[in-house]
């Protein structure tokens, strides 16, 4: 039986607390580096954004979405 199939057929809390245990292993590995590059990239320009005023609201974010359809 696969990890995956033994898993599954364990209690719901059961495989959350395994997820939760392995993501906390995976935080402590020492080149663990869960964002790629561009990540930060992208942060950087959202924050020049704010900083220039250049934000939207989500409310405004969302009406421009439907407003494209």
């Amino acid at each position: 039986m696969s990890l995956a199939n033994e898993l599954a057929a364990r209690p719901l809390a059961e495989r959350i607390q395994a997820m939760e245990q392995l993501w906390d292993s995976l935080c402590r590995e020492p080149n663990y580096n869960p964002s790629p590059a561009w990540h930060e990239e992208v942060l950087t320009e959202r924050r020049a954004e704010l900083q220039r005023g250049e934000h939207k609201s989500w409310q405004e974010v969302k009406a421009g979405l439907r407003n494209r359809s």
